[in-house]
């Protein structure tokens, strides 16, 4: 039996070094310590040997067994090594080819724009503040002096989630909250995404940016109102810009109106883009009502104060001369590149 194991142990060591792949391995393993294996044979023959010999016996196997097993760790190791060192080899980079430039990304026009007009009202002591775009109809409705009866919220139709939550329609509601939460003096502007029910086409689109700004304090008139505006538009367009205040209505504002800028593609002279008339809308404005302010706990015989909103989409395509409000939506990055 002595020499029936070492005999094992030989074969394994020779049989071992030529094994070239893990599945030969496996079939070694299996062929010399399995259950049925060649050495697991010889040892259910230790019952016919003598109390003196099956010790000894029994010794030898365990060493045959460590030296098979630790034959077959160390192939395994160094047909892995090899398999590593062929995958290095066929893999390898040359490091003294020219590398490839990875594309670099550009901010979208939105925020191009948006930064700028950031930059704008933070000069001139505005915040920026933000808000939920899932809003309680009783701030984006009824504070803003527009309840359920009313006839102003036709022209904002939107998408509610239940009878009292809807995608607010503009981002007032965050001037509401804000003049809730503190006392004048305010000024912010609020920039976000709202919706409503339109129809998807050149200039419309059920989601869309807008930028309200909102200031609150004593003595505040219109003319602080006309003042800021035209100084954002100058900034904005350049020096030369005119403006112009048309008489409109808002239910939160009184008195109301649009403001015009002259066009800047043809100075004011008339052309295909302001459609004949030197004029270009850009965004309507106002006194605050004073019953917003009353509903906010602010006193409207002590307080007075202006709000202004204007579209990010009608900014953008003006900057940049853009005549489908899709292509900003889209992420065609032959488009998006230009800017």
């Amino acid at each position: 039996m002595r020499e029936a194991l070492q005999n094992i142990k030989t074969a394994a060591e020779e049989l071992l070094s030529k094994a070239d792949t893990q599945q030969q391995l496996e079939e070694l393993k299996v062929r010399f310590l399995g259950k049925k294996g060649e050495l697991t044979a010889i040892l259910k023959q230790m019952g016919g040997l003598s109390a003196e010999e099956r010790p000894v016996i029994g010794a030898l196997a365990n060493e045959v067994r460590e030296s098979i097993d630790a034959d077959l760790r160390r192939r395994a190791k160094e047909l892995g090594d090899a398999v590593l060192a062929r995958r290095l080899a066929a893999e390898s980079i040359d490091v003294t080819l020219p590398g490839v430039q990875p594309a670099q990304g550009k901010r979208h026009p939105f925020q191009q724009v948006l930064d700028e007009l950031k930059d704008i009202f933070l000069g001139m002591g505005f915040d920026v503040v933000s808000g939920p775009e899932i809003e309680y109809d009783h701030y984006n409705f009824e504070m803003l002096n527009m309840p359920k009866s009313h006839p102003a919220r036709d022209t904002q139709d939107t998408f509610y989630i239940t009878e009292n939550m809807l995608l607010r329609t503009q981002t007032s509601p965050m001037q509401i909250r804000t003049m809730e939460a503190q006392q004048p003096p305010i000024r912010i502007i609020c920039p976000g995404r709202v919706y409503r029910s339109d129809a998807v086409d050149a200039t419309h689109s059920p989601l869309f940016h807008q930028i309200e700004g909102l200031v609150v304090d004593k003595g505040i008139t219109f003319s602080d109102l006309k003042g800021t505006l035209e100084a954002f538009i100058k900034k904005l367009y350049g020096e030369e810009t005119r403006v112009r205040f048309r008489p409109h209505h808002f239910p939160y504002t009184e008195p109301s109106a649009e403001m015009d800028m002259s066009c800047f593609k043809c100075g004011g002279k008339g052309c295909p883009l302001c459609k004949g008339e030197g004029w270009i809308e850009i965004l309507g404005c106002g006194m605050v009502h004073p019953k917003v302010l009353e509903n906010c706990g602010i006193d409207p015989e002590v307080y007075s104060g202006y709000a202004f909103g204007v579209g990010l989409e009608r900014i953008t395509m003006m900057r940049y001369g853009i005549d489908d409000m899709r292509l900003l939506y889209e992420n065609d990055l032959r488009f998006l590149s230009q800017f």
